[in-house]
């Protein structure tokens, strides 16, 4: 099948200038690039006025089952343009999940990933492919192991040291996502259990994706009052096993380190990459997070494992102890409460139905409407009734700062989506590709149009190791959106989240057409990705 792109805006994904030309596509793969392209035998689009980029890569959704419990999976991502996706990201996967812990395990992830049923839980990365191979995917997916999933499938939520025995098995999961396929590892410093992963252990633990040439992508332990000691951590974790390093949504939160701390941090993150150490980032374009309750929760209050944690927030004595907790600094751990206040934490989803008013309202404004004394008061009752499954909100960063981090050549554009139940998400699971061209380039120039695509194209292709996509040059696969540069927008916002972008005119893949005038196709020819694929 031969197809014919004519007269387009073409922004190739490699940061150069755009440049009228046509775009030949044959099988699948770009064919050939330039001007006045013989017509001969070619189904034609009309791509005049219109630019041409690569599909956008999002290298950090939280979208790992999202194929199996969404029929309509793929309008999110497709009206925004995003063509391939990564799951496993922060630590946190469906895979693997091994008895007595997922029961335990499906509710702390829900709130990230969605309310998993057990078929959606998987005990090992190639029953997890084939899933996504069985899928008929409407974009590409690759994955990660999530270090998290994997400490929890060896020894639970315990905060215990893994023994020799736990390491071994620990490392022969990670062996078996790199043979089925997966980039590399994530890991979540932030999250239990592996809040209590010392970096030795973290050394041995990702040590077989190290040896088969994968990546370590980091959420790491802080990101406030701890943001430079916690990019210095996994710096140095990466350095000793000798892997290349990305550090998800780089930002730093909390009002008093606004302005100050990203520039520290970005310094030793160039420090690195002056010594020849291979370190990238990425960043959402938005000033707010969202993440889960638990992660407001004090690290002296969580308990051996979730369930002990809910039992003990559900007693006199624990709610005295969260409160207590919650009013000090503790230096190392970044305390939301008080690092940005109550009014800017939100309730973005709750899963019990007379709770859901409460989805886009402060923790602030809920306390007082319900009569609490202290908000912590508020919290503890909410994350007991809920079981943890509580996804939130949080307004914590400086938009100068965003746009700093913005500017830096080795960062990338994710969305960070969570696909938990929410009536209220955030707006980055609807709009965040849209938006950051909109705002950071089109409107407010933070960068140019041609910098900001190749930050959501070539720039995750070159980190994730994916040879044939994010550029349009030929050979590459023809992975391609077409749109009207001011007609393309994002529509949801922190007040009304759930809103599709509007003016994507048509979304390629593999040269068929997956997304026209708006609307889904049908078309089912994603691919389950994995580095160095040649397609």
């Amino acid at each position: 099948m031969k197809r014919l792109i004519c007269g387009g805006i073409v922004y190739d994904g490699t940061g150069n200038p755009p440049h009228v030309a046509d775009v030949m596509i044959r099988d699948g793969v770009i064919a050939a690039l330039g001007p006045d392209l013989p017509r001969e035998d070619a189904e034609i689009i009309d791509a005049k006025g219109m630019a041409v980029t690569p599909g956008f890569i999002d290298m950090h959704r939280h979208a790992d089952i999202a194929p199996m419990l969404n029929t309509q999976f793929g309008a999110l991502e497709l009206t925004q343009g995003i063509t391939a996706t990564v799951t496993g990201n922060c630590g946190i996967a469906c895979v693997p999940v091994r008895e007595p812990w997922v029961e335990e395990y499906r509710d702390f992830v829900s709130p990230i990933i969605g309310p998993a049923p057990r078929e959606a839980l998987f005990p090992n990365y190639f029953a997890y492919r084939a899933m996504l191979e069985k899928a008929k995917l409407p974009i590409h997916m690759g994955f990660l192991a999530g270090t998290g999933a994997v400490k929890v499938a060896v020894k639970g939520f315990s905060s215990t040291p893994y023994t020799p025995d736990e390491m071994r098995a620990a490392q022969d999961f990670v062996r078996e996502a790199m043979d089925a396929g997966a980039f590399g590892v994530s890991l979540g410093f932030m999250y239990q259990p592996e809040c209590y992963t010392k970096p030795e252990e973290q050394v041995s633990v990702i040590q077989p994706a190290a040896e088969a040439g994968g990546l370590l992508t980091t959420h790491i332990r802080g990101e406030g009052n701890t943001l430079v000691a916690s990019v210095d951590e996994v710096i140095n974790i990466a350095k000793r096993a000798g892997i290349r390093l990305h550090i998800s949504h780089l930002k730093a939160t909390g009002i008093k380190n606004w302005k100050r701390t990203i520039f520290e941090a970005m310094d030793h993150i160039e420090r690195a990459r002056n010594a020849g150490q291979q370190v990238t980032a990425d960043f959402y374009p938005y000033a707010g997070g969202s993440t889960t309750i638990f992660s407001l929760i004090p690290p002296g209050v969580l308990r051996e494992d979730n369930s002990r944690t809910i039992a003990y927030l559900s007693s006199a004595a624990g709610k005295a102890h969260l409160r207590r907790e919650i009013e000090r600094e503790d230096p190392a751990w970044d305390n939301m409460a008080l690092s940005i206040g109550w009014d800017r934490i939100v309730i973005a989803g709750t899963e019990l139905p007379e709770h859901a008013s409460f989805s886009g309202r402060t923790v602030q404004a809920l306390t007082e409407k319900n009569g609490y004394d202290h908000p912590s008061d508020f919290l503890a009752d909410l994350l007991v009734s809920e079981a943890g499954k509580v996804g939130i909100i949080v307004l914590s960063m400086d938009p100068e700062d965003v746009d700093a981090v913005a500017r830096k050549p080795y960062t990338a554009v994710i969305s960070d989506a969570l696909y938990g139940v929410s009536d209220h998400p955030h707006p980055r699971l609807y709009g965040t590709f849209p938006h950051f061209l909109r705002s950071f380039a089109r409107e407010r120039h933070v960068l140019s149009i041609e910098e900001a695509i190749r930050k959501m194209t070539s720039l995750p292709a070159s980190v994730l190791g994916l040879d044939k996509m994010g550029m349009i040059i030929p050979g590459n696969r023809a992975d391609m959106n077409i749109f009207d540069m001011e007609e393309l927008t994002d529509r949801a916002t922190y007040e009304d989240s759930r809103r599709l972008c509007t003016g994507m005119a048509r979304v390629l893949i593999g040269g068929q057409d997956a997304l026209l005038a708006g609307q889904m196709t049908g078309t089912q020819t994603g691919q389950v990705l994995r580095m160095k694929s040649s397609y």
